[in-house]
């Protein structure tokens, strides 16, 4: 039998030889239900090859509400996993800004904050009867080689109640901190190239300017030159904003093949233009931008009609005179639909994404297309009205009470992403003698391909008087920013790399709720049980214990 002295030392060495196989071996245990723990591929990537050090601070801390304590521990249990992947590279830390006593430095750490993007949220609660307001910042300033950018925990859907917004922002935590870090870290050899075919739209350059801006933080951004001889070559995704004019044979043929050969292709087109309304009206009147051949091939088609939707922005207008001064009031405008639909495939791009603006849209269909994937995305209220064009469009109409009976045609599908090996348009048509049959293939590579029907979706507003743009999806009338830039964005990061740091948007945590009614009837039970229970259960081990020991021991 071995000595007590001799087990303790075999305890020892193993407990020594445990420690030093743990400084070779890396490994932890993700025993949740939902792998909250558990970093994606992407961001485990990302991480293990860091080049230089991130430090993050952040400000969502202090004396919070339940439902943003929960947010807290998210950011810091995710940072936790950051640093288990990444190793010293990584360091945080959690500052409160209610913490600063001089107001003058405080003051200055929230114009800080402000000028890097990371604006504050107002929280309201009531405590002892009295109101109490408090300034909370939910976000964090990531910062590398003297760069500082801001990272956004507060986000999700507006319409959903406030414990659903705050769980899609814990859902996003990984998504926000590791997309942050990526826009400070690439480098200019690992940057992907995103293509802007702009010669076919007379939309300026200052109403594409804040999603072109945001773009060139993440890629490299390059005109398409469809002058120019040769194929369309040497880019990640191409990016069709709002085109107006039609496309020739040629310039078509180049981008099927593009596609064909496993090219990315972002399309944001009308079937119908809007030159002006007035409140007598004005016609929608249908445009051809000669692309109907090449989107059947691909499996939808672009309809020339105009969408009415229940669910909808409103626009300013006189209703009468208030006195001797006009009485300007917000009506619904269902000419200005608000997609909060996006499906049922729980894809990246819309996951927990807020509301988009939508403006004189048309529809899509999706179509028969042999080897392609068809996944609605952006999609209208069920409470829709499709007028064919030209449909006449006035001002007046947001006066009147809409018949609710006459919105009734259901769904409708307003972007919608294919996937898998497209078939080129010219199959069967490229004669051997043809200057074309030179590299032509009919059929290629997976690819991916997003339309949607609505080229005002990717075009802010202009503040005129400060010759600057709004951004992109903010609507001066109400002053809401709704997720038109989240959408392009992320449809921009799925097409270029779906296994990339967008995955992350995929996570899931599932919310489970106490029933209150039982809380509620039950509550002095359950704090006498959380007061006493451990005292129990402490007392119970040591009378166990001492038991034993009294048998084993006693005479």
């Amino acid at each position: 039998m071995k000595s007590p002295s001799l087990r303790t030392l075999l305890l020892i060495a193993a407990l020594i030889g445990i420690n030093v196989l743990s400084a070779f071996v890396f490994f932890r245990v993700d025993l949740t239900q939902e792998k909250r723990f558990t970093l994606s591929d992407a961001t485990q990537m990302l991480l293990t090859d860091l080049p230089d050090d991130i430090h993050v601070d952040v400000y969502l801390t202090g004396d919070l509400p339940p439902g943003f304590k929960r947010l807290e521990n998210a950011v810091r249990e995710t940072l936790d996993e950051f640093q288990a992947r990444a190793g010293k590279t990584v360091t945080y830390r959690f500052i409160d800004p209610d913490q600063i006593t001089n107001p003058e430095e405080k003051n200055k750490l929230i114009d800080k904050l402000q000028q890097r993007g990371l604006l504050p949220t107002n929280l309201f609660a009531n405590e002892a009867g009295k109101r109490t307001e408090k300034l909370v910042f939910p976000g964090a300033i990531v910062s590398y080689k003297g760069q500082e950018t801001a990272a956004l925990f507060l986000k999700g859907n507006k319409t959903a109640s406030p414990e659903e917004q705050l769980n899609q922002s814990y859902e996003g935590v990984e998504f926000q901190l590791a997309s942050t870090i990526r826009r400070l870290t690439q480098t200019a050899e690992n940057r992907r190239r995103v293509g802007l075919l702009y010669d076919h739209t007379q939309v300026p350059p200052s109403r594409f300017a804040d999603l072109l801006a945001s773009v060139q933080q993440n890629y490299d951004l390059f005109f398409i030159d469809m002058s120019k001889p040769g194929p369309i070559a040497g880019l990640d995704v191409m990016l069709v904003p709002k085109p107006d004019k039609p496309f020739t044979e040629e310039e078509i043929f180049k981008i099927d093949q593009y596609v064909v050969n496993g090219g990315r292709a972002l399309f944001f087109v009308d079937g119908q233009r809007v030159d002006s309304v007035s409140n007598e009206g004005t016609y929608a009147q249908p445009i051809s931008l000669n692309l109907d051949d090449l989107f059947f091939r691909w499996g939808v088609r672009l309809n020339r009609d105009v969408v009415k939707d229940f669910y909808c922005a409103p626009i300013p207008l006189n209703v009468g005179n208030l006195g001797d001064k006009p009485n300007i009031q917000l009506l619904p405008w269902r000419f200005y639909p608000l997609l909060n639909n996006f499906g049922t495939s729980g894809n990246p791009i819309v996951r927990n994404l807020d509301a988009v603006l939508a403006r004189f849209t048309s529809t899509l269909d999706t179509v028969r297309a042999p080897g392609i994937q068809k996944t609605p995305l952006l999609l209208t209220s069920p409470y829709t009205k499709v007028l064919k064009a030209p449909a006449l469009i006035s001002y007046n109409e947001a006066r009147q009470q809409p018949d609710p009976k006459t919105y009734n045609e259901g769904t409708k599908i307003i972007g919608c992403l294919l996937e898998g090996r497209f078939q080129s348009l010219f199959a069967n048509r490229i004669l051997p003698g043809d200057p074309r049959a030179n590299g032509f293939r009919p059929e290629g590579v997976a690819s991916r391909v997003l339309i949607c029907s609505d080229g005002d979706l990717i075009v802010n507003d202009v503040d005129y008087k400060r010759n600057a743009p709004y951004p992109l999806g903010f609507d001066r009338f109400t002053r809401n920013t709704f997720g038109n830039k989240d959408f392009a964005l992320n449809a921009i990061d799925y097409l270029v790399d779906p296994a990339g740091v967008i995955a992350a948007r995929a996570r899931t945590i599932t919310l489970r709720p106490l029933d209150k009614i039982k809380v509620d009837a039950n509550r002095t039970g359950w704090q006498l049980l959380n007061l006493l229970g451990p005292l129990a259960l402490v007392g119970l081990v040591g009378f166990i214990w001492q038991a034993v020991r009294h048998r084993k021991y006693g005479k």
